[in-house]
């Protein structure tokens, strides 16, 4: 089955990392990568800057390079990024903003509305939220008023799930990653939020799957056919992150 793997992270030693909460990880290129995913049938994906990361645009750009164009890139940015910065990250293949709420090393939280609406109207860009289910509800207001916004690895934690699938049913997309993060059984989740809306769950590796205690695995992928059946699966693993990625080329 083709895969679009909608979030991956590339760490190349030639650029920029910063240590965030104590943590540095290990590096893992693009050739690293490609090795890894080898037996999977992957036919692009998202390349997503971390918090180790920061606001550097080098890596990214470099990555989406050669990685080709089927692949774009989710960036960390400042909200007083210049319209010129942003319109040249949109022509190199950037696709998305994220606030990263969980690890940090992001723009915050209090500028998610502007930045959001900004970034959409100039390119077409959604915004991508790294943050606990938990901690939607209290901001849930605001993530209904964005025009394109999707959720990580399922909401990371079973208290506030009820929050994340109420914004589900309100058009918000959820990535079906990070399995090895959540504090719940991912199997129960991903079919409770493909109930609510097909087009919603987009599935990706999460590789090389930093601090999470359990790592990406193969067979994840068949975890999620048998959960779905094969035909709707197909929606997860490729046409809906291929379609909200890949289809989002203006506003």
């Amino acid at each position: 089955m083709n895969i679009f793997d909608s979030h991956l992270h590339i760490i190349d030693k030639r650029f920029p990392i910063q240590e965030n909460n104590g943590y540095l990880p290990d590096y893992f290129s693009v050739t690293d990568y490609l090795d890894r995913v080898n037996k999977l049938n992957i036919k692009g994906g998202v390349v997503v800057s971390g918090s180790f990361q920061g606001f550097d645009q080098t890596y990214l750009v470099d990555a989406l390079e050669k990685l080709g164009n089927n692949f774009v890139g989710v960036t960390q940015l400042p909200y007083d990024t210049s319209n010129e910065e942003i319109n040249k990250l949109h022509k190199l293949g950037v696709q998305a903003v994220r606030f990263n709420v969980r690890r940090g090393g992001s723009e915050d939280l209090s500028k998610l509305a502007y930045f959001s609406q900004q970034v959409y109207d100039l390119v077409g860009w959604h915004t991508e939220l790294y943050i606990s289910s938990i901690q939607l509800k209290g901001i849930s207001s605001v993530v209904e008023t964005l025009p394109a916004v999707s959720v990580d690895h399922l909401g990371l934690t079973k208290s506030g799930l009820s929050t994340l699938f109420e914004l589900v049913d309100k058009g918000v997309k959820v990535k079906a990653t990070g399995f090895g993060r959540t504090d719940f059984d991912p199997v129960a989740v991903i079919q409770e939020i493909h109930s609510i809306n097909q087009e919603a769950l987009m599935f990706g590796t999460d590789l090389p799957s930093t601090r999470a205690k359990r790592k990406f695995e193969n067979t994840d992928v068949a975890m999620i056919i048998q959960a779905l059946g094969k035909e709707e699966a197909e929606k997860v693993l490729f046409s809906n992150g291929f379609n909200w990625y890949r289809g989002r080329r203006t506003p």
